[in-house]
């Protein structure tokens, strides 16, 4: 307590004269500056509502003059803020004796002149919006009839006693939004509420927590039982909403509820804010209440922001996590809401009661809650600002007369477009009355909006400085009506039609298709984020009906135009071409049920038939003869765009584009680097002659070179005049002369003579995640090189020595980094002939990264002059030689047998000087090699392992998790390979999310060991049906039993047996005059993964329908019960990259992650080469 606080209360219990004196002044003269929101209704007496404050005040000073310690803010009004804030004095409305501590002790005001105070301040609002500078009034505490509204302290009250009965009702909430959707995106949240109603088990917290997304919560209560929580409720303006349990899941607590007593906020009144604040369980942060009257804080445009209502402010800190948390007096009665906070103060900002408390009514009652609108933004001004707007003294007058407690009137902010009041209304206009009664605040006005919908109701307003009033008539519509409740699931994306919110957030019209997340198929089209799409290949889309329409006319892997702009930028519409994905994902409508708290989803009809593509010819552009030999090269070029539709294998983005080369037209063939293809999962788009653009698909993938080959429908191109590339059989070496010729960003050539400044090792680092990396490879490098998107290094005859690529890799700092450089065609030509012969490729290779090593430093490792006079002998050497940098899979019979730091002497009886020389290895299953080990000579017989051509050929999605089996580029990154299946990557929203890392094995399953897919979806399967008989009644268990009604993994299994079939009748992969039919398929177990298998060794028969698993036994009771213990949980064990192990728990989630896997296609009318199932 300060000095002048303790002078104060010095002066009451001294002088009881004193008190009795200003008791009566109360009485018979009420304060002129009581607070604009006390709530009382105006057609009262207004000397009935002065009588009750008097007795309030008089019962405060009756303390005093009792003896009871009085609380002076309680009883001056004294506001608990930095004082240093303060551009003037404070002198509350008590005794003449009362002094504060500003400039000399005798700067006293009486009696009067303290009531005829009204000091303006500036503070500095620090508020999610921006800081700025506002004005604020000082004023006492507002007052009410009933004196107990108050809240002041009675008689030996303590705030441990409040909070230990208030604690039981708080709970804490983790919740997730499941899907992107309006302001909301998908992602998991922390969260406070606290009960309103114990026996319906209603929750009351913020909006932004209920959320108009689908989500799934938990609270957990104050001794820690845990219920599962449905959104009943989310105010489409104001930041509350309701969520609801059931009372009698909770067995070890009585259930306690605290009472909504907006009434008693005040200034000075003493508050705790207790919830979940910066993820505890559990905080109580103190405060005292500064301002009834500021403005709805903002958080940012595009965001959820509240408005047309005031706030209330306290310094108490909170934080993220604390968001509906009440704001308790100190008898228990929440008097706010928490809601936000400032990010550089200790500013807090609480949302009053008054609209919670009547939607709570309705909700009780089993009502809809009525919310009214004219789709307008009124803001509250003080008289000296609406003088200027065009308020004359004698309606001001007026206006005070009837409010004496206002200090200030609503006026038009901004009117939303084509709303009920766009056509009337315009920002300026001040509002006086509202059918014909004079209304003041925001509570009165939207008392009547509210209580009015569909139904007429007059406005008045005053207009211009001529000070013109005007009457209007408007249909007050139905708010919920502008609030979306259902989206549109397509291509990965989410769209819903543009709501209240967002369209107040940039001044649009509402209603619109508003993109919530882009996904595969509208990222194609960069139509991201909070775009709005106007037309879809043509056919305008005002609404989310007319979207639905349009997408249903599109057949799967159709490119169409589509016309859409962003809110940023709402003058500039783009139109761009849109690749349709009706493969990838699914298309369906969700629509929310309230009853269930859970969004009800609709399949859209299949999309049409797809359309052959139409032959088309092209005419390459004329080039200029001079830019020989660009002329002779431009034809081999083509585009190439590839789209991944998820992140698997260690990618970070989805859209890539390059140049690629034609190497034959018969078979048609297209040689692109692998930073243009980095996997072979994705749609392939290339285009020839800046014309013509037809699919493509991969054919093979090198493990190690930095190239793929792709083949087309050569039949699609009709007469365009496709030239193969001519490769040289002569290589570059350093110093010869060349010709770089590429296309450039905008596809016109770009050409230079240039000379080869260095052949070299390619040096790549490990990535993270995990991502494909050239290795074993030499690159050319030339003088000033210019920037293109690819091409070739040829001689003056237009023959292809190396190709022009582009490298990815990542620097010290783990960012990605790019550089260019040639690749000898020597390397890809191994690939190429045996395609041109009508066979695949059948490579091998060391599964080792080897590296070069000077002949001084293998000495200093034990090298002997012997072998240093060979290597130096051998005309091809450079002076130096190979040896082991990393192992790329542990497990491979290579890598048992070499050691990292090994150095090779010979390879198949040659030495082994550079990179080129590890070619020996190309043809055969095994290599003898003379290493140095530790200063000892070895000879050892070393297995090679075939280059299959393809990386990842199944991905499984559950719980929203990417699973597969660990890759080529994880495996060398691990020196101990975990036994299990692995995460590549969760989806924002998922269960996996909050629960799963990328880049870890999943090794158990409730205890079950699994070293493959197959033996994972058996593991999950047996939980689901556990948690099916458990009997829960959960919304876990209603999506587990509808899984239950179908044939257990049939679907899965006979998947399998169609991708082995299709293995077993093409061993060797597919030839290449059908090579535009279906990728190859690797014959090893099936087909997946080495270590992907459902029986040991390759098929040598296709597998029938007799040689399933078996399926998992029914569970005993005492397995039932377990997972009914669990509630829908199933526990994981999981094993990351640095071998830690770690258990975890993780709450399933069917309704909205369903259980799908990736395929390859063996229809040769598939559009991707893959096919996407459900596997129940």
């Amino acid at each position: 307590m300060n000095r002048a606080r303790r002078e104060s209360l010095n002066c009451l219990n001294a002088d009881k004269a004193t008190l009795e004196f200003f008791a009566a002044q109360e009485q018979i003269q009420p304060s002129p500056e009581l607070r604009h929101t006390e709530r009382m209704p105006s057609n009262k007496n207004p000397g009935l509502r002065n009588r009750s404050k008097s007795l309030a005040y008089g019962r405060t000073w009756a303390q005093a003059m009792q003896g009871h310690p009085v609380d002076p803010p309680n009883a001056f009004g004294i506001l608990n803020v930095d004082e240093s804030n303060w551009s003037g004095p404070w002198v509350g409305p008590g005794s003449s004796n009362n002094r504060h501590l500003v400039g000399d002790d005798d700067d006293v005001l009486n009696d009067e002149e303290q009531h005829k105070l009204h000091n303006r301040i500036a503070m500095n609002d620090s508020g999610f919006g921006g800081g700025g500078t506002v004005l604020a009034t000082r004023v006492p505490p507002p007052v009410n009839a009933d004196a107990e509204s108050i809240g002041t302290p009675k008689l030996g009250q303590t705030w441990e006693v409040t909070l230990e009965r208030s604690i039981r009702a708080i709970v804490s909430i983790t919740a997730n939004h499941v899907r992107s959707f309006d302001t909301e995106t998908s992602g998991a949240y922390s969260a406070t509420g606290f009960l309103v109603d114990a026996e319906r088990g209603i929750i009351l917290s913020n909006r932004h927590v209920v959320s108009p997304a689908p989500i799934l919560a938990l609270a957990i209560l104050s001794n820690y039982e845990e219920v599962e929580l449905k959104p009943i409720y989310r105010d489409p303006v104001h930041d509350f909403g309701f969520l609801q349990f059931d009372p009698s899941k909770v067995q070890f607590m009585k259930l306690e509820e605290i009472t909504l007593s907006p009434e008693r906020a005040r200034v000075g009144l003493d508050i705790r804010v207790v919830g979940n604040d910066a993820g505890e369980k559990l905080s109580i942060l103190a405060g005292t209440l500064a301002r009834l009257d500021r403005q709805a804080p903002e958080y940012g445009q595009g965001e959820y922001n509240d408005f047309n209502t005031f706030y209330l402010q306290a310094a108490s800190s909170t934080s993220g996590g604390s968001s509906g948390s009440p704001v308790l007096d100190i008898d228990g009665h929440a008097v706010a809401l928490n809601a936000g906070g400032a990010s550089k103060a200790s500013a807090s900002y609480y949302l009053p009661l008054d609209r919670v408390k009547r939607a709570l009514k309705f909700i009780q009652e089993g009502q809809k809650v009525p919310r009214g609108t004219l789709q307008t933004d009124f803001d509250y001004l003080p008289y000296d600002e609406l003088r200027r707007l065009g308020l004359k003294l004698p309606m001001e007058e007026q206006i005070r007369k009837h409010f004496p407690n206002e200090t200030g009137m609503l006026v038009i902010k901004a009117v939303l477009p084509k709303g009920p009041g766009s056509d009337k209304l315009i920002p300026g206009d001040i509002v006086i009355r509202c059918n014909e009664h004079p209304i003041a605040n925001f509570i009165q006005l939207f008392s009547v909006l509210d209580d009015s919908v569909n139904q007429n109701v007059t406005l008045t307003v005053v207009r211009g400085s001529n000070s013109q009033l005007l009457t209007f008539t408007f249909v007050v519509q139905d708010l919920h009506s502008i609030t979306p409740d259902r989206f549109v699931e397509v291509g990965g994306g989410v769209v819903n039609e543009l709501s209240y919110q967002l369209a107040h957030s940039y001044g649009q019209p509402c209603g619109g298709v508003y993109v919530a997340t882009s996904g595969h198929m509208l990222a194609s089209a960069s139509a991201w984020r909070k775009s709005i799409i106007m037309a879809v290949n043509n056919i305008p889309t005002p609404n989310l009906d007319a979207f639905i329409q349009a997408i249903g006319t599109l057949p799967d892997g159709a490119r169409v135009p589509i016309r859409f702009y962003t809110l940023q930028k709402a003058f500039k519409e783009k139109i761009m071409i849109m690749h349709v994905d009706r493969h990838w994902h699914k298309c369906r409508v969700a629509v929310r049920n309230d009853s269930t708290g859970l969004w009800d989803f609709t399949e859209l009809p299949p999309p049409p038939p797809s359309q052959p593509y139409a032959p088309a010819t092209a005419i390459y552009p004329t080039i200029n003869p001079a830019l020989h030999p660009a002329p002779i090269i431009m034809p081999s070029f083509v585009a190439i765009d590839f789209h991944l539709p998820f992140l698997v294998d260690g990618m970070k983005a989805t859209q890539f584009y390059g140049t690629g080369l034609v190497v034959s037209t018969n078979p048609p063939l297209i040689v692109c680097d692998r930073d243009t293809i980095p996997i072979s999962i994705g749609d392939i788009f290339i285009t020839f002659a800046n014309s013509v653009i037809i699919p493509g698909r991969l054919v093979y993938l090198h493990p190690h070179y930095n190239f793929v080959v792709l083949t087309y429908d050569s039949a699609l191109l009709a007469a365009t005049p496709v030239k193969p590339a001519k490769f040289s059989y002569q290589p570059l070496t350093q110093g010869d002369e060349c010709w770089l010729v590429g296309v450039g960003t905008d596809q016109s050539p770009v050409i230079k003579k240039t000379t080869v400044s260095n052949v070299g090792n390619i040096g790549t680092r490990e990535c993270s995640p995990p991502r494909w990396r050239a290795m074993n490879v030499e690159g050319i490098k030339i003088d000033d090189p210019v920037g293109t998107q690819g091409g070739v290094l040829c001689d003056q005859d237009g023959n292809v020595q190396a190709l022009w690529v582009n490298y990815s890799s990542q620097d010290e700092k783990g960012s990605d980094i790019t550089f260019m450089s040639g690749l000898d065609v020597s390397a890809v030509k191994t690939v190429i002939e045996p395609f041109m012969r009508g066979e695949y490729p059948k490579l091998r290779s060391l599964e080792v990264e080897f590296w070069t090593m000077r002949i001084a430093a293998a000495r200093s490792l034990g090298l002997t002059d012997e072998w240093v006079q060979r290597i130096e002998a051998d005309p091809n050497s450079k002076h130096s030689l190979l040896y082991v940098l990393s192992l790329l899979d542990t497990t491979s019979p290579c890598g048992r047998l070499l050691k990292v730091g090994d150095i090779v002497l010979e390879l198949e009886g040659k030495v082994a000087t550079g990179m080129k020389d590890l070619d020996r290895a190309r043809n055969v299953e095994s290599v003898q090699m003379t290493i140095l080990r530790e200063g000892k000579e070895i000879t050892l017989r070393v297995p090679t392992v075939a280059m299959l051509g393809t990386d990842t050929n199944r991905i499984v999605a559950w719980a929203g998790a990417l699973i597969q089996m660990p890759y080529k580029a994880v495996l060398e990154q691990v020196s101990n390979v975990p036994q299990g299946v692995y995460v590549s990557c969760t989806l924002y929203g998922s269960p996996a999310s909050t629960a799963l890392r990328p880049g870890v094995w999943i090794t158990e399953v409730d205890g079950i060991p699994i070293s493959n897919l197959d033996e994972f979806l058996d593991a999950v399967h047996f939980h689901e049906h556990k948690v099916v008989r458990s009997r829960q009644g959960s919304l876990c268990e209603v999506a587990l039993k509808r899984l239950s009604h179908g044939n257990y993994g049939n679907k899965r299994l006979s998947a399998t047996i169609a991708q082995n079939n299709h293995l077993a009748a093409h061993p060797q992969g597919v030839p290449a005059e059908k090579a535009p039919q279906a990728a190859p398929i690797p014959a090893t177990g099936n087909g997946c993964h080495p270590h992907d298998t459902v029986s040991p060794g390759p098929l040598s028969h296709p597998l029938s329908n007799t040689d399933r698993p078996s399926s998992p036994k029914i569970p005993s009771e005492d397995a039932a019960q377990d997972a009914a213990q669990g509630a829908g949980y199933i526990r994981l064990k999981t094993v990351s990259r640095a071998q830690a192990v770690n258990v975890i728990a993780m709450k399933l989630d069917p309704i909205y992650w369903e259980t799908w896997q990736l395929l390859p296609s063996s229809n040769p009318d598939s559009v991707s080469g893959w096919i996407a199932e459900d596997v129940n």
